[in-house]
This record gives structure tokens, C-alpha cells and sequence, in this order.
């Protein structure tokens, strides 16, 4: 039976830290579906949703293993639907792993069958934030080094 991941995410936008836990995740998976979620806690993506996809689609165009999807639905029930038996995660730091913990912990009662893999974040790239890169972005800063594509 194939292992079938999730690296669910809003990606907005997708950087080399997600790039690399992708690459890495490849060791433990047979395929990894890249999936862009709607999260209720950011009301506006900075970036379109669909040229998101169309960026991480093309970083990962040589892998058949790896896809892109947009959902907007719970991500337990998607991966039910779908046969992802696998939730694949990046923790930079403790903060991230006591977020991630929670949202694990809410995933498995949801749905008994998805495990949560976290991947720690390659040292060079723990500190490649979304959140700061849309900041540099919106006012003209070079964020070249921290995406794995061209904006």
C-alpha cells in the first residue's frame, strides 16, 4: 500500500523551509500531496490562491510523486476522502510544535487512521517566516532567497 502524505498549509507563500520539508518527507512517502487550505484566521491571502499552487506545481514539475491541490474543507476529512493516511508537518521552533500539537491532537479524534509526521526545519532555514516575507514583498524587498521560484 502506497504512504500517501499531506503537507497541508496556506502557503501564502510557499517558501524554501516548505520546499525543503517537502524534499525531506519524499525519504518517508511514496507521494506528498501539497494541499492549500482556506484558515479561517487569515480573512486575505496576500497572494492568489491559484498562481500559488501554479508556483509550487512548478517548483516540483520533475517529481510525479509530488501534487498541488486547493481545498476548503477539514483537512482530517479531506484526508479521508482522498487515502492520506499521513499528515507531514515543519516545526522551526517550540512555538510551532505547540500549535501543531493541538491541531494534531483535534486531526487524530477526527480522524482515527491520520498520524502526524513532523519534520524539523534544516537549520539554514528556521528562521524563512510567511509571515515576514509578505512584509518585505509589500514594500519592494528582496525576497528571492527565501522562495524557491521567481515572484
Amino acid at each position: 500500500m502506497k504512504k500517501i502524505a499531506i503537507f497541508p498549509g496556506s502557503f501564502d507563500p510557499f517558501t524554501k523551509g516548505h520546499e525543503d520539508i517537502v524534499i525531506r518527507g519524499l525519504k518517508l512517502f511514496d507521494e506528498i500531496i501539497i494541499a492549500i487550505g482556506h484558515n479561517s484566521k487569515k480573512s486575505n491571502r496576500y497572494f492568489e490562491v491559484e498562481k500559488m499552487a501554479e508556483l509550487i506545481d512548478g517548483t516540483f514539475e520533475e517529481f510525479d510523486n509530488i501534487k498541488v491541490i486547493i481545498y476548503n474543507e477539514l483537512t482530517a476529512e479531506w484526508a479521508k476522502k482522498h487515502g492520506a493516511k499521513y499528515l507531514l508537518r515543519g516545526l522551526r521552533n517550540t512555538t510551532d510544535f505547540e500549535y501543531e500539537n493541538s491541531i494534531s491532537q483535534v486531526n487524530k479524534h477526527l480522524n482515527k487512521d491520520l498520524e502526524s509526521v513532523f519534520l524539523i526545519t534544516s537549520p539554514e532555514l528556521a528562521a524563512i517566516n510567511s509571515t515576514i516575507i509578505r512584509e518585505v514583498h509589500r514594500y519592494g524587498g528582496d525576497v528571492s532567497d527565501f522562495l524557491p521560484y521567481e515572484i
